[in-house]
């Protein structure tokens, strides 16, 4: 593989003209308009072998698979893409900050945990809020998810802590100057189905992203980047973490505390995500193989939809909309999908052979239910080494008929959200693989 210039001068250039542009974009909803969805006008393309390694050889073991093919798409992904992380951390400590057995009228326990990166009251840290069923005779399986808005959004229960941490100003979600209000409490609620969670004896885990890298451009100077920079470096190389990259890494050091609490079964751990955040749990799963279930819902570009489709949301949109989301490489291959030597049905295939949900919604275009049905799809091949289904299916289901094999799929009517038909399937889902 012979990627394009990523000296650290070259991308940071890029990242710069990536800026600039971002200045001067019309609305989002006046974007979305001169986006392509014709599938006639996709451009001709072909996607990067699966099963053929770099120097040619034909994978056809789970032993090939392991010891050469997926050690070459995860570098390719980490050093073109999401950009590499530092790994875990020797210093890190977890501190119980809160906790009931009788929250939500007696049917579950709550615990918030702040997770100090530093090992300091004071340092960089992110907050857990967990709440698992009351009735668990022993170690629960969890569902694990970032959340846009802070902990205090995803239930109107009282006792959760308002969050501390930066905030894109929203009036009506109860942010103002950047500061979460009691008004945003519960403001997500619909998006989180803790009840019946609950009821199903699995557990919920959610953290606010912006704990760990807040969602805007700053040159990494906010959030966890700066505890690892070394010789008076200012941000990260060309290669290194962008903000998807960034939130998967917490996500990682919230297995770490799991591994810890003797109420987590921590070998059925289901990591799940939204939109940006559905990107950061496909690329928390490939990186991490602790986590037992990986779902995706309506993560389009950057996420499960195939890059070079370029139907709705392009690599280009997204570097010049969100240039702090991916590695400062990935600008390179703006406009030029079919040159990026990987494409997302090999993400998918990374979590071979755990099981993964992709979910779309029919009226999220933008996101590419096709494309994000065919990643799915094409990762099969993979299962299929290890005598799994994969998906199992060839034609895109109708909608609300999911497929429920080693990789779930489904597209639901409705827009880019998160409800109950979603839960719903990977509740499900979960009950066929974590049981």
């Amino acid at each position: 593989m012979n990627p394009l210039n990523s000296s650290p001068t070259f991308c940071s250039l890029l990242r710069i003209l990536s800026l600039s542009t971002i200045l001067t974009l019309p609305t989002l909803s006046s974007r979305a308009l001169d986006a392509n969805y014709d599938e006639s006008k996709i451009p001709a393309y072909e996607l990067p072998p699966l099963l053929i390694s770099e120097s040619g050889e034909k994978i056809k073991t789970v032993e090939a698979w392991e010891k050469t093919r997926r050690p070459e798409i995860l570098d390719l992904f980490r050093s073109q893409m999401y950009g590499k992380n530092p790994g875990r951390l020797a210093y890190m400590k977890f501190v119980t900050t809160e906790s009931t057995t009788s929250a939500l009228n007696g049917k579950s326990l709550r615990k918030q945990i702040s997770v100090r990166f530093d090992g300091t009251e004071e340092g960089p840290q992110m907050e857990i809020l967990l709440y698992l069923p009351a009735s668990a005779k022993g170690p629960v399986p969890v569902f694990v998810g970032l959340n846009f808005g802070g902990n205090h959004t995803i239930h109107s229960d009282p006792a959760i802590h308002i969050s501390k941490s930066w905030m894109r100003n929203r009036k009506d979600s109860g942010v103002i100057d950047h500061k979460a209000t009691e008004a945003a409490r519960g403001k997500s609620a619909g998006r989180w189905a803790v009840n019946e969670i609950n009821q199903r004896g699995y557990g919920l885990a959610t953290i606010y992203y912006g704990d760990i890298d807040p969602d805007f451009e700053d040159g990494f100077k906010n959030g966890v980047h700066a505890m690892f920079y070394r010789n008076e470096q200012k941000g990260p190389k060309s290669d290194e973490w962008g903000s998807i990259a960034t939130w998967a890494w917490g996500l990682s050091r919230a297995m770490d505390y799991f591994e810890t609490d003797a109420s987590i079964d921590h070998r059925r751990v289901a990591v799940m995500g939204h939109s940006r955040l559905g990107k950061t749990s496909l690329w928390a799963g490939a990186e991490d193989s602790r986590f037992a279930l990986v779902i995706s819902n309506d993560s389009g570009c950057g996420g499960a939809a195939l890059n070079r489709r370029a139907i709705g949301e392009t690599v280009h949109r997204i570097n010049t909309s969100f240039p702090h989301w991916f590695c400062d490489n990935f600008i390179q291959y703006n406009n030029k999908e079919n040159s990026i030597p990987f494409d997302q049905h090999q993400l998918i295939a990374l979590m071979a052979p755990r099981p993964v949900y992709v979910a779309s919604a029919e009226q999220d275009r933008w996101a590419d239910p096709k494309g994000e049905f065919l990643s799915a799809k094409h990762a099969s091949p993979v299962y299929r080494l290890y005598g799994k289904k994969g998906m199992g299916q060839e034609e895109m289901p109708q909608v609300n008929q999911p497929i429920h094999n080693q990789i779930g799929y489904h597209i639901r009517s409705g827009k880019h959200n998160v409800t109950d038909f979603d839960w719903t399937q990977y509740l499900n889902f979960a009950d066929q693989h974590l049981r």
